[in-house]
C-alpha cells in the first residue's frame, strides 16, 4: 500500500523557501544569528528530503505494492472439548481437545466499486498430522456492477444452506456445526468460479454462480466412499474442471427477523469423467431462519439426486437430510437451544443407513463477538457404526 505524505510536504516546502530566502549573501553576511538559523534550516531540509525519498521508495511502483485503498484485517477461531462415549460394542470413545479452526481474514477496498476478500484457515492447529491443513477458504474479487448488483470472481463459498456462508462461532448454536449441513450441503463448501448477486426488489435477492464442481466416486484410493458428496470437495486445489456446476438461489427477507431461501445446483458429472457408471447430480435445498424477540427457529431440508447405475447400486443416488432447531434467549447474553438432525448419504436403498442426532445446549456471549458453548448429544446410527453420546464444550470468537 502506498504511503501518503502530504503532511510532510508542507514543512519541507517551508524549509526550502526559508532556506532559499536566507541564502542570499546580502542577508546572511555579517549577521551571525541569521547565518546560524540558515544552517539549522538546511539541516532540517536535508532530513525532510531524505524522509520523503524513503517514503516514496516504499510506496511507489518500484515497491510492488498497491497504490491506494483501505485494508482490513479480521478473523475467527474456535476450540472444542469432547467427552463422548461410544455406545457401539468395541467402538473407541472420543475424548479430546482440539483447536478446530483458526482463520485470518484479509480484505482490501481498492475503491468504492472494487474489493478483495480472503480467508486463510488452519485446521486442527497443525498440518503434520492427519486431518490438519492450511487452506484458502475464500479469495475473490468483488465488483459493483450497479446499485443492486455485484459480481465475484475467485474462490467463494457456495450460496447454499444456512451456515455455509455465515459460520463464525458466535453466529450459531452448538459446539460443532450441525451434521446435516456438514454431510449433505456439504459445509464448509467453497469453489472457484464467477457469480452474480443482486436485489430484485426490497426483501428479495438472488445469487447465480458458475463454478468448479464436486469430484466423488465409489472409491477414494483404497477407501470406499460410496459417492458421498462431502468427499467430493476439492477446495480449488488443482481441481478437475471437466464438468463445472451451476448454483442458483432465491432469498426472501421481506419481514423483519425472517429469512426464507431456496437453492438449486446442477452438475453434469459428479465424478469429473472418472466413473462411467455415474452421471449428473442435482442439489435442492430450502431453509427458514426466524427470530422474534427472544424466540428463534432454524429449519433446513436438503437432498441430492445422483444419476447412474454406480450411485444407485449403493443407494447413493439419493442423499437427504433435515434438521429443526428452536432457541430461546433467556437474556441478551444467554441462549438455550435444542436441535434434531437426521441425514442419510445412502437413502436410495432399503438398508439401514440413516443417522439421527439430538443436541441440547447453551450459548453464553460475554461479548457479542465472543461465545462460550456447551451441549449434550445423543445419536441413533446404523448397525455397526460408531454411536457417540456425551458432552461438548467450546469457546469461539470473531473480530
Amino acid at each position: 500500500m502506498k504511503l501518503r505524505t502530504p503532511s510532510l510536504l508542507k514543512p519541507a516546502a517551508l524549509a526550502l523557501l526559508i532556506s532559499a530566502a536566507l541564502s542570499g549573501n546580502a542577508l546572511a553576511a555579517g549577521n551571525p544569528e541569521l547565518e546560524t538559523l540558515k544552517n539549522e534550516l538546511d539541516t532540517v531540509k536535508e532530513k525532510l528530503e531524505l524522509t520523503l525519498d524513503m517514503l516514496e521508495g516504499q510506496g511507489g511502483q518500484d515497491g510492488g505494492h498497491g497504490s491506494s485503498g483501505n485494508t482490513t484485517v479480521g478473523g475467527y477461531g474456535e476450540m472444542h472439548y469432547s467427552n463422548l462415549s461410544n455406545q457401539t460394542t468395541g467402538g473407541a470413545d472420543k475424548k479430546e481437545i482440539d483447536f478446530h479452526r483458526f482463520i485470518i481474514f484479509l480484505g482490501h477496498e481498492f475503491n468504492d466499486k472494487v474489493r478483495f476478500f480472503s480467508e486463510l484457515e488452519v485446521e486442527h492447529a497443525q498440518t503434520d498430522k492427519d486431518g490438519g491443513e492450511v487452506a484458502m477458504e475464500q479469495a475473490y474479487l468483488e465488483f459493483d456492477l450497479g446499485p443492486d448488483t455485484v459480481s465475484r470472481a475467485g474462490i467463494f463459498l457456495v450460496p447454499a444452506g444456512i451456515i455455509n456462508e455465515t459460520h463464525e462461532p458466535p453466529t450459531f448454536y452448538g459446539v460443532e456445526r450441525n451434521p446435516v449441513e456438514k454431510n449433505i450441503i456439504p459445509t464448509t463448501w467453497r469453489e472457484g468460479g464467477v457469480s452474480l448477486s443482486g436485489r430484485i426488489q426490497p426483501g428479495l435477492s438472488y445469487d447465480l454462480a458458475l463454478h468448479s464442481g464436486l469430484e466423488t466416486g465409489l472409491m477414494s484410493g483404497t477407501k470406499t466412499i460410496n459417492y458421498a458428496v462431502r468427499k467430493g470437495r476439492n477446495a480449488v486445489r488443482e481441481a478437475a474442471a471437466n464438468d463445472p456446476a451451476i448454483t442458483a438461489r432465491l432469498k426472501w427477507t421481506g419481514l423483519p427477523g425472517l429469512e426464507v431461501a431456496a437453492t438449486v445446483q446442477q452438475q453434469g458429472d459428479i465424478t469429473q469423467g472418472s466413473d462411467s457408471t455415474a452421471g449428473s447430480a442435482t442439489l435442492l435445498e430450502t431453509h427458514v431462519v426466524w427470530q422474534k424477540g427472544p424466540m428463534g427457529l432454524r429449519a433446513l431440508y436438503a437432498t441430492w439426486s445422483l444419476e447412474g447405475t454406480g450411485p444407485a447400486a449403493v443407494g447413493a443416488d439419493e442423499q437427504t437430510g433435515w434438521y429443526i432447531e428452536p432457541a430461546y434467549k433467556v437474556t441478551p447474553k444467554l441462549g438455550l437451544f435444542a436441535r434434531y438432525n437426521q441425514w442419510d448419504n445412502q437413502a436410495g436403498d432399503n438398508t439401514d443407513s440413516e443417522y439421527a442426532q439430538t443436541n441440547i445446549g447453551v450459548n453464553y456471549w460475554p461479548h457479542p463477538d465472543v461465545v462460550i458453548k456447551a451441549d449434550y448429544q445423543t445419536q441413533d446410527v446404523p448397525a455397526g457404526k460408531d454411536e457417540f453420546q456425551g458432552i461438548n464444550l467450546g469457546v469461539g470468537y470473531q473480530f
